[in-house]
């Protein structure tokens, strides 16, 4: 549980200094501070960064977390993992983590309305 911690923290970190310290391509600075300020403040931090850990590693989603992916919504769920996807160190994959995020986001919306 520990080592899972620790990845979860390291990855965040390394979303962080990216979101940071990246040129934005396909997001303007202006729209990305839009992104943050609109759509982070809908998600707890704990669940952002497993959804994050779930798109873009191996991480096992928490169906509590379902809850507010939902409530956060699909354009802000959309574009900020498409955000991140787009940075040059994830070049090449974006299609794979798009697809995954489109998984997390239907796995989530079944559980919303079955509960």
């Amino acid at each position: 549980m520990a080592r899972l911690s620790s990845h979860v923290i390291a990855l965040f970190i390394v979303v962080a200094l990216v979101c940071a310290f990246v040129p934005v391509f396909s997001v303007e600075e202006a729209e990305a501070k839009s992104l943050w300020n609109t759509c982070l403040v809908k998600i707890t931090p704990k669940c952002a960064l497993n959804i994050i850990y779930v798109v873009f590693g191996n991480g096992t989603l928490i169906e509590s977390c379902c809850h507010d992916l939902v409530q956060e919504g699909k354009v802000c769920h959309d574009n900020l993992i498409k955000y991140i996807a787009d940075r040059p160190s994830l070049i090449g994959r974006e299609a794979q983590y798009l697809k995954k995020r489109d998984d997390v986001w239907s796995h989530c919306v079944s559980i919303s309305k079955t509960a």
